[in-house]
């Protein structure tokens, strides 16, 4: 059957209409511009043409901005299995870019779901294709390199982690110059690096260079201006500059509220961190609450045994057993290194951290064997 050249010349428009709409944060408009695009193409093209694929991509961007994993991962797995079957047919690298934008998307939002050891392979796949067929200075190489390394700061591969976030900020600073807006993801999560290995005064320069660059590109409003203040605010307060990070948080809190509503994943992560600034403070009741309803966001979008959702229950149950509440403690640490052991390593830090505090609190209820069998076993 003949392809319609006007309904294919209209596909493409509502499909960088849909890629607008997502990156300015209009995400139901992006949605319906992409469902459109979808259906246009699926019909004048068949179901296994890579532009499905490239909508495909589009939409689980979408998706994974809502935060509606489950919609977010079946799209990105058809787009890469699309795409695999494309380049079984034909070769060049229009068709190696899209299959390693679709790797890229797909790993990482494996990753995002707490999967980590299948994401590797995904995203190891997306930077070799990357580097073989793009070039060391394209730009889906310089994602690649940033997608595998935040995947490595989650699973606690700090040094690994920070190679490739050099070699993908030079490759970017080289290409784009040093106040290039695409900087700022990689400034994002170079910081976010430095948190984990708690070396804040380390990485508030490169948070504050990336919230600089995206309010410049996007304005003061945007949600990936919000995530950026959000990183720098978890930096600040590692410092002990608590109630500049309490701003930051409220901040970024009012924007994803406003922007995505009361129960996405962002607001999830601000609450925890917001939780730890109020606890410290001594707002613990206040604390309790916010450590709550992280925890039920975070349930409602990953289930019981997310890597993230083991994190607020191993800092609710510290906030419980500080203040004598140990009863209910034990069981939350329980359920939180069940998890940990399942998804991370033994030497991860999170591991470590949570058998720590729960062995403290065994110790202080006068069960020193129970703490010394807990730290043996992890």
């Amino acid at each position: 059957m003949a392809q319609d050249e006007d309904a294919i010349d209209r596909a493409v428009r509502l499909h960088g209409e849909a890629m607008s709409a997502a990156e300015d944060g209009r995400l139901d408009a992006a949605s319906t511009l992409a469902g459109e695009a979808l259906e246009l193409f699926e019909r004048e093209s068949g179901p296994l043409h890579p532009d499905l694929a490239n909508v495909l991509n589009c939409l689980a961007d979408v998706h994974e901005q809502r935060a509606e994993y489950a919609e977010a991962e079946a799209c990105s797995r058809r787009s890469v299995e699309i795409m695999r079957g494309v380049r079984a047919r034909a070769s060049g690298q229009d068709m190696d870019r899209l299959y390693v934008q679709s790797l890229t998307k797909l790993g990482s939002l494996v990753r995002v779901l707490g999967r980590y050891h299948e994401a590797e392979p995904v995203l190891r796949e997306a930077l070799a294709v990357a580097e073989a067929s793009l070039g060391e200075e394209d730009a889906d190489v310089i994602t690649s390199l940033n997608a595998l390394a935040v995947l490595f700061k989650y699973t606690g591969r700090f040094d690994e982690a920070a190679a490739l976030y050099d070699r993908a900020l030079r490759l970017a600073e080289r290409v784009g110059g040093p106040d290039d807006a695409s900087l700022a993801t990689l400034l994002h999560n170079i910081g976010g690096l430095d948190h984990a290995r708690g070396e804040y005064v380390r990485g508030e320069p490169a948070a504050r260079r990336a919230v600089e660059l995206r309010e410049r590109t996007h304005g003061a409003d945007h949600p990936a201006v919000a995530a950026d203040v959000a990183a720098l605010a978890a930096i600040v307060d590692g410092q002990g500059r608590h109630d500049e990070a309490e701003q930051m948080y409220r901040r970024a809190l009012d924007i994803f509220e406003r922007v995505y509503g009361p129960d996405h994943y962002e607001i999830a992560v601000n609450l925890n961190n917001l939780a730890g600034i109020r606890e410290g403070q001594g707002h613990r009741d206040e604390a309790e609450a916010l450590y709550r309803r992280a925890l039920t966001i975070k349930e409602s979008l990953f289930g019981a045994d997310h890597p993230d959702v083991a994190m607020t229950l191993n800092n609710l149950a510290l906030l419980l057993a500080g203040m004598g509440r140990g009863d209910e403690a034990e069981p939350l640490y329980e359920r939180a290194l069940r998890t940990f052991a399942s998804r991370l390593e033994p030497g991860h830090p999170k591991v470590r951290a949570c058998v720590d505090n729960y062995a403290a609190l065994l110790r202080d209820r006068g069960r020193g064997a129970a703490a010394r069998a807990l730290e043996k076993r992890y």
